[in-house]
């Protein structure tokens, strides 16, 4: 199979690699030359391609003469505001309906969900203004049962370790539970969902366990010496959510080689 992944970054380098490893020809775009470099020593064929939020017709519709699409660029909501993201898929879209693309997955986020205190499953409520829940609905409406949605959770692994970004720090969220999934399983998913076909389709994608962040930073700086975050109760309720990947199980058969955070490696 022929697969184009828009963003070969954090994640869809790891993901590219693996599909590379498994016979598939990938095709990945970043945003400068400069980028291209390990992507071709990976046997991944790179093209600089970048959505301002319009993109160039011609290098786009080269990167989509392939069967599969995976879109895995951040929404960088912060610096361009909420509604880039939005604008970013909607100036492909002409060009993805044009394409030999035959299938599509939309790396979104388990943040579309508010912190209502619930367990969140795909059909709990979302934040319908949030920039993801909107790109998730103009796929859906454009390509029907041909796009699967994979919800991650926090991107754990690598240089992002959940302690480094409290260490030392005074912080009152030490009793929320965490939902995070660690890059290893995030590419498992996705390849799991290309390989086996499963589209039209809306997952949670978070490692099953649920430690709450404590522990997970305990544990992170007695291993990676960190110096530890100062835990104080809150003056009033802290808002969070758990989210629930039971679908994932249960459809996919994918078996989790982090089911805990706690087990992470880094």
């Amino acid at each position: 199979m022929k697969i184009a992944i828009l963003g070969c970054g954090w994640l869809g380098f790891p993901l590219g690699k693996n599909l590379v490893a498994k016979g598939h020809q990938v095709v990945g775009s970043v945003t400068s030359e400069a980028k291209t470099i390990p992507l071709s020593e990976a046997g991944i064929q790179p093209v600089v391609l970048q959505l301002n939020p319009e993109a160039n017709e011609a290098i786009l519709s080269d990167f989509l003469a392939a069967d599969l699409l995976v879109i895995a660029i951040p929404p960088r909501a912060g610096k361009y505001g909420d509604s880039f993201h939005v604008e970013q898929i909607e100036g492909i879209l002409p060009s993805l309906q044009k394409s030999t693309i035959q299938k599509v997955v939309y790396i979104s986020s388990t943040s579309v969900y508010p912190d209502l205190g619930q367990v969140a499953t795909e059909d709990s409520e979302v934040i319908p203004t949030h920039s993801l829940i909107q790109v998730e609905n103009l796929l859906k409406n454009a390509l029907g049962e041909n796009v699967t949605i994979l919800r991650c959770g926090g991107l754990m692994g690598q240089e992002r370790i959940p302690a480094k970004y409290f260490a030392g720090k005074t912080i009152n969220t030490g009793a929320i539970p965490v939902n995070y999934v660690h890059q290893e399983d995030a590419v498992g998913v996705v390849t799991t969902v290309i390989e086996k076909g499963i589209f039209g389709e809306t997952f949670n994608v978070v490692s099953p366990e649920h430690p709450v962040r404590k522990e997970v930073y305990l544990k992170n700086c007695a291993e990676l010496g960190f110096a530890e975050p100062i835990f104080v109760e809150p003056e009033t309720t802290v808002p969070y959510k758990v989210i629930d990947a039971t679908k994932l199980l249960n459809k996919t058969g994918y078996e989790f080689r982090y089911a805990n955070p706690l087990d992470y490696k880094y």
